[in-house]
């Protein structure tokens, strides 16, 4: 699930938070084309142990494809329904901001 959590401000753009509940004790991270499908720069924290995993992302106006990555399985954001196709042969979840 993904929610704008602040408003635009100057460069920075939108503040927005992105959230999976995947239960405790598993490696989660968010890939997409805002930060080049690099699961490595957006590790996903379950703060309090209870299987829920947040981080937050700041991004400007436009369209970005993303994907969560749970132990290495790529998966789609089921509560977001706009997807778009990608060139693996499976689907995208897809964010407009502004």
């Amino acid at each position: 699930m993904v929610s704008q959590v602040g408003a635009a401000k100057d460069a920075a753009g939108w503040i927005y938070e992105f959230t999976l509940t995947a239960g405790p004790g598993h490696s989660v991270a968010l890939a997409g084309s805002f930060n080049d499908w690099d699961p490595d720069t957006a590790p996903m924290k379950d703060a309090d142990g209870s299987g829920c995993y947040r981080c937050t992302v700041s991004l400007q106006a436009g369209s970005y494809e993303y994907k969560f990555v749970v132990d290495d399985e790529w998966i789609l954001d089921e509560e977001n329904p706009n997807f778009a196709p990608n060139d693996f042969g499976t689907l995208n979840s897809v964010l407009s901001v502004g």
